[in-house]
C-alpha cells in the first residue's frame, strides 16, 4: 500500500537530493559546496552557529532539516535567507505538485465555464453538425479505445480510494484496543519491576539455605574435610538411626492397632462364651422335660445331651496378652529424636547488608514518576479517542462521497461507451442515428459536465491530503524507521536551551551524561534492562554495591567470633540415654508372637454352630409335635443368630490379630541389637569428636569461610547480572512507541491517506483527457441536426426535419 504513494512522493521530492549537494554564493547562485569560494562577508560554521543567528521560531525546524540529511555547515552570511532556502529546497517537489494542483483547481472551473459558454454559442464543437472525414471510423475507434483505457485507469484509482478510505476507517476503530493492549503491557512492566527487585533481595535466603543443604548436618560447622573424615564413621550410623526412628514410629502404630484388635477380640470371646453358656443351659432345661424319658425320644435327647460340651469357645482369652505396657514404653523411647542427633549452627547474621542493599535501589523512584505520567497519558488518550472516532466518521463520509462522485463520472463514461458502441450503425447517417447511440453520446456529455463541475473539488481534497500525507511520510514515518527522527531529538540544546542531553537532564538533572533517544529506543527494542538503558549507574552503582570485598570482613569476623562446640555435634542427654536403654529392656523381639498367632489361628468355637443347629433341626423333625420339638428348633435358631452376629465378626478380628502379630514379629526381629548399637555409637562418637577433632577446627573453619564466600560471590554476581540485564526489561516502552508512530500514525493514518490521494488524484487528473476524448467521441454517437451531402463533387449541408 505504501509503495505506490511513496513512489509519487519520492518523485515529487527528487529535486531535494540535488539541492542538498549545493550551497549559495553571496549573490544567491547555486554552487557545489566543495567548489565554493567564500566572499569576505561569508562564514562557514557548524550548525550550532547557525542556530545562534537563526530566528528563534525557526531554530527547531532548522535542526530538523539538517538532521534529515541537509548540509548546513557551508553557507554565506545571512542565516535567515539560508534557512528559508533550505526549507524551499526540501519542499520544492511537494510545492511544485501542490502548485500544479492549485492551478488545476483554479483553471478547471474557468475552462469549464468558457467551454460551456462556447458550446452554447455553437462554437467549440457545440454545433450539432458532423463533417464527413475519410478517417472518421478510425478516429471513432481510437477515441473509444482511449476513453475505455482511461476509464479503466480511473476505476483503479477509485478502487484505491475506496480501499484506503475503508482501511483507515477500520483501523481507526481498532485504536482503542491497540491502546488498551499497550497500556496493559506498560502497567505490567511498572507493576512487576518492584516485585523483581524484592525477589532478588529475598534470594539471599536461598543462598543461605544452600549453605545448609550443601554442608548437610555437621558439615555446616566443621567444613568439607572434617565431614569427609567423619563420613565413614557417622553417616552409616546416622542413616541407621534415622531409619530406626522411622521404624519405631511405624512399630508404635502397629502395636496400637494390634492392641486394639486384641482387646476387641477378648471382649468378643467373653461375650460369645456367655451367650453359648446361656444356650447350653437352655438346652439342658429342655432335655430335662418328661418327654425325654420315654422311648424312642430318650435316645435322641441323650445324643443331644452328650454333645452339649462342644457348644463353647475354643480360644482362651487369657492367652491373648495386652500390649499396653509395650506401647507406653515405646512412646517414652520415641521422645528421643533419633533423626536430629547432629545439630546445625545458623548463619543468619551473615549477609544482612546484602538483604538491605536493595532499599536504596533507584528504579523504584524512577518507576513512580513513569507511573504517574502513564496514568495521565492513558486518561488523555481515552478522552480523545472517542472524539477521534467521531471525527473520523465525518472524514470517512466525505471521502466516500468523493469516491462516489468519481464512480458516477466513470459510470457515465462507461454507459456512454456501452450504449454508443452497441447502438452505433455505420450505415446510418449522422442525422439518422438511433436512440441507443444518441443516448450513449448524451451519457458522455453528462460525464463531461460532471467532470467540470466536481473535478476542482476533488483536486482540492487531493492537494490537502497530498501535502499532509507526503510531509508526514517524509518527516515522520521514514525518519522514524531510519532513526533519524531520534537524531533530531538528540541534538544538544534543542529541546531545552540549558540541557545538552535532554533525557539525562530530565532523569538525573545532569545533562552532560550522554543518554540519547536513539540509544534508549534501540536498547528497549533489544529488551535490555532499564538500569543499563537509562545508565542508572550514575545514581546507584550496582558494581560497587555487589563488590564481595565489602562483605568479606564481616563474614570473617562472624566466623572468628563463632564459638564452635564440637562435643555437641552428637549430643544425647541422660534422659535420652535412659530411653534408649529402656527400649532395649522392652524386648519387643522376645514377645511370644508365635503363641498368639497359634491361638488366633483356631476357630472361635469348638463346633461349627451352623452344623450343630442343623443337627438339632434334623433331630427335632423326627419328634412328634409338642413343646420339646418347638424348643429344640428355637435353640437352633438362636445358635444360627449367634453365628451370624458374633462368630463371623470374631473370625475377622482373629484374622486381623494374626496379621498384626505376624507383622510385629517381622519388624521387631533384631531391633534390640540395632538399638544397642545406636547407644554405643552415640557414646563412641561423642568421645571421638571431643578428643580427636578439636585440633583441626581452626584450619577447617578458614576453608569453610572460603566455601561460604564462593556462594555469596555467585549470588552477588547473579544480582549484578539480573539488575543490569534482566530487571525492568523495557521492551514494552519501545513497543508502545512503535504502536503510536509506526502502527497508528503511519500504518493506520498516513499510509491509507497517501494511498487515498494517490488513487483519487490519479483518477481526477485522468478526468482531463477523459473529457476531451468524451467530447470528441460524442460527435460520433449523438444524433446531429445537419450533415454533409456531396452533390456534383461539392459538399452541402442537409438539415434533418
Amino acid at each position: 500500500m505504501r509503495s505506490a504513494a511513496s513512489a509519487c512522493i519520492n518523485s515529487a521530492t527528487a529535486r531535494t537530493a540535488t539541492a542538498r549537494k549545493h550551497s549559495l554564493d553571496s549573490e544567491g547562485n547555486v554552487l557545489p559546496c566543495r567548489d565554493l569560494t567564500l566572499p569576505s562577508d561569508s562564514t562557514c560554521s557548524p550548525l550550532s552557529q547557525d542556530v545562534a543567528f537563526a530566528p528563534r521560531n525557526k531554530t527547531w525546524v532548522l535542526f530538523f532539516f539538517s538532521r534529515l540529511g541537509f548540509r548546513t555547515n557551508c553557507y554565506p552570511a545571512g542565516p535567515t535567507l539560508f534557512f528559508d532556502l533550505q526549507i524551499i529546497y526540501y519542499e520544492i517537489g511537494i510545492i511544485i505538485c501542490a502548485v500544479l494542483g492549485l492551478l488545476f483547481i483554479i483553471l478547471m472551473p474557468l475552462v469549464g465555464l468558457i467551454f460551456c459558454s462556447c458550446r452554447c454559442c455553437n462554437k467549440c464543437g457545440g454545433e450539432m453538425h458532423q463533417r464527413q472525414k475519410k478517417n472518421g471510423n478510425f478516429l471513432r475507434k481510437y477515441f473509444a479505445v482511449s476513453l475505455l483505457v482511461i476509464c479503466l485507469l480511473i476505476s483503479i484509482g477509485i478502487i484505491y480510494g475506496f480501499v484506503a478510505n475503508q482501511h483507515m476507517r477500520t483501523h481507526i476503530g481498532k485504536t482503542w484496543k491497540l491502546s488498551e493492549s499497550n497500556f496493559k503491557d506498560l502497567r505490567t512492566f511498572l507493576n512487576t519491576t518492584p516485585e523483581q527487585i524484592d525477589y532478588i533481595a529475598e534470594q539471599y535466603t536461598t543462598t543461605k539455605e544452600r549453605v545448609f543443604s550443601d554442608l548437610d548436618n555437621i558439615k555446616v560447622l566443621l567444613g568439607s574435610r572434617i565431614y569427609q573424615q567423619l563420613k565413614p564413621k557417622l553417616i552409616p550410623m546416622l542413616d541407621d538411626a534415622m531409619a530406626i526412628g522411622e521404624e519405631l514410629k511405624t512399630l508404635r502404630e502397629s502395636l496400637v492397632q494390634a492392641n486394639l484388635n486384641l482387646m476387641d477380640t477378648k471382649q468378643s470371646l467373653t461375650q460369645l462364651g456367655h451367650n453359648l453358656s446361656d444356650v447350653r443351659r437352655g438346652l439342658e432345661q429342655t432335655l430335662s422335660d418328661s418327654t425325654c424319658h420315654a422311648d424312642p425320644v430318650q435316645t435322641t435327647c441323650n445324643d443331644i445331651r452328650s454333645s452339649l460340651g462342644l457348644v463353647n469357645v475354643s480360644i482362651n482369652p487369657d492367652q491373648l496378652p495386652s500390649l499396653e505396657e509395650h506401647i507406653n514404653n515405646l512412646t517414652a523411647v520415641l521422645r528421643t529424636n533419633l533423626t536430629a542427633l547432629a545439630h546445625q549452627r545458623a548463619l543468619n547474621s551473615i549477609g544482612s547488608n546484602i538483604e538491605t542493599a536493595s532499599q536504596g535501589f533507584p528504579i523504584r523512584d524512577r518507576l513512580s514518576y513513569f507511573s504517574s505520567y502513564l496514568k495521565k497519558a492513558e486518561d488523555y488518550i481515552h478522552r480523545y479517542l472517542r472524539v477521534l472516532e467521531e471525527y473520523d466518521l465525518y472524514r470517512w463520509l466525505g471521502c466516500l462521497v468523493a469516491c462516489c462522485l468519481l464512480t458516477l463520472i466513470a459510470t457515465f463514461y462507461s454507459l456512454g461507451l456501452l450504449c454508443g458502441t452497441y447502438g452505433y450503425d455505420q450505415s446510418a447517417s449522422p442525422t439518422g442515428r438511433g436512440f441507443i447511440s444518441n443516448t450513449g453520446g448524451v451519457f458522455l456529455m453528462v460525464g463531461v459536465g460532471f467532470s467540470f463541475f466536481f473535478c476542482w473539488l476533488l483536486m482540492t481534497l487531493v492537494v490537502l491530503s497530498f501535502v499532509l500525507g507526503a510531509n508526514m511520510e517524509k518527516l515522520v514515518c521514514e525518519p522514524y524507521q531510519s532513526k533519524k527522527l531520534f537524531q533530531v531529538l538528540d541534538t544538544p540544546y534543542l529541546l531545552k536551551e540549558d540541557w545538552k542531553y535532554y533525557l539525562s537532564g530530565m532523569i538525573f538533572d545532569n545533562s552532560d551524561i550522554q543518554i540519547t533517544f536513539e540509544q534508549v529506543y534501540s536498547d528497549c527494542k533489544e529488551n535490555k534492562s532499564i538500569y543499563a538503558t537509562l545508565k542508572l549507574e550514575h545514581a546507584y552503582n550496582i558494581t560497587d554495591q555487589v563488590n564481595i570485598t565489602k562483605y568479606t570482613g564481616d563474614i570473617y569476623s562472624s566466623f572468628e567470633n563463632m564459638n564452635i562446640s564440637i562435643k555437641n555435634v552428637m549430643k544425647v542427654d541422660e534422659e535420652g540415654r535412659r530411653n534408649l536403654r529402656a527400649f532395649h529392656s522392652l524386648e519387643l523381639d522376645k514377645v511370644d508372637y508365635a503363641a498368639i498367632m497359634a491361638e488366633t489361628a483356631k476357630p472361635p468355637t469348638q463346633v461349627n454352630l451352623l452344623t450343630f443347629a442343623d443337627n438339632l433341626d434334623a433331630k427335632a423333625s423326627n419328634l412328634t409335635p409338642g413343646n420339646l420339638k418347638n424348643s429344640l428348633r428355637s435353640h437352633a435358631e438362636t445358635l444360627r443368630r449367634i453365628h451370624d452376629v458374633q462368630v463371623v465378626l470374631l473370625q475377622r478380628l482373629l484374622s486381623a490379630v494374626y496379621q498384626c502379630m505376624q507383622e510385629l514379629q517381622q519388624k521387631t526381629t533384631g531391633l534390640g541389637v540395632r538399638m544397642q548399637n545406636i547407644l554405643f555409637f552415640v557414646n563412641d562418637t561423642q568421645n571421638f569428636v571431643t578428643n580427636l577433632i578439636t585440633a583441626v577446627v581452626h584450619e577447617e573453619r578458614r576453608k569453610y569461610v572460603t566455601t561460604i564466600l564462593s556462594y555469596f560471590e555467585q549470588y552477588l554476581q547473579w544480582v549484578k547480572h539480573s539488575v543490569t540485564e534482566q530487571i525492568a526489561a523495557c521492551k514494552p516502552v519501545a513497543t508502545a512507541l512503535d504502536s503510536v508512530v509506526n502502527i497508528f500514525l503511519c500504518g493506520y493514518v498516513i499510509d491509507p491517506l497517501n494511498l487515498f490521494w494517490f488513487g483519487i488524484g490519479k483518477a481526477t487528473v485522468l478526468l482531463l483527457p477523459a473529457l476531451i476524448f468524451a467530447v470528441k467521441l460524442a460527435k460520433y454517437y449523438r444524433r446531429m441536426d445537419s450533415e454533409d451531402v456531396y452533390e456534383d463533387g461539392k459538399a452541402t449541408w442537409s438539415h434533418s426535419d
